[in-house]
């Protein structure tokens, strides 16, 4: 064991590496081309055909869509988990939809998904490329370093102001939808290129938005978990910049 952790080739920092590229190679699959049903088929025969969350994302919010999908057999499914909602899979092991509003919580996890998409985006960026005039404001600096700079600078407090302002606007959605309003939650009518013409298309794109959101919060931990104990980005650490 010890002369293992003395070979160069198995250093810790190797073996996290090795680590990191196996997680993301196998993550990578969130963002494969789920399995596509005909628009004919029924409900019924789509969720007959086996236990897989590819099956879902065809029907609409609000109509069943995967109630006999189960992320493990022979668990039983949560009463709020009924299968109406893109890319519900009754995963629900500490029983939150026992006490919270289904809609809060599906609000949140698409809210913290659609950020960790930027955030990831972000720090990968970071590694790779400088925008003009942001080296010169904020030197080297990246992650939570580049975070810290802009408070001092006061950069960060305008975003606070501006974003705070943005949230009025959705907490007030929030607070409609919980009262009882048909709007679903994560709209709020957004949709210049009206990629939700087609219903059907529509669920498909929500549940990719959902899966990509998924391993995006992931992968923003990861990488912000790294950063702390290495100090470097996750292309940086990756010995790829």
């Amino acid at each position: 064991g010890g002369a293992a952790w003395r070979d160069p080739g198995w250093s810790p920092r190797t073996m996290l590496r090795s680590s990191v590229a196996l997680a993301l190679i196998g993550a990578a699959s969130a963002f494969a081309p789920g399995a596509m049903l005909p628009a004919t088929k029924s409900v019924r025969s789509a969720t007959t055909q086996g236990p897989s969350m590819q099956l879902l994302p065809l029907y609409r919010d609000g109509e069943l869509q995967g109630s006999t999908v189960m992320y493990r057999p022979g668990v039983e499914r949560p009463l709020a988990l009924d299968g109406t909602y893109v890319g519900d899979i009754g995963f629900d092991p500490l029983g939150f939809t026992n006490v919270i509003d289904l809609k809060w919580l599906r609000e949140a996890e698409i809210k913290h998904g659609r950020v960790c998409m930027l955030a990831a985006t972000g720090m990968i960026v970071q590694d790779v490329a400088t925008f003009p005039g942001v080296g010169k404001t904020f030197g080297a600096a990246k992650m939570t370093e580049l975070h810290d700079v802009a408070v001092k600078m006061g950069a960060m407090q305008q975003l606070l102001v501006w974003l705070g302002f943005l949230e009025i606007f959705g907490f007030v959605a929030i607070v409609q939808m919980l009262q009882g309003s048909d709007r679903q939650p994560g709209d709020f009518g957004f949709d210049p290129l009206n990629c939700g013409a087609d219903p059907d298309t529509l669920a498909r794109r929500q549940l990719v938005e959902l899966k990509n959101g998924r391993l995006a919060m992931i992968a923003t931990g990861g990488m912000l978990h790294v950063y702390f104990f290495t100090g470097k980005g996750p292309i940086e650490f990756l010995g790829l910049a």
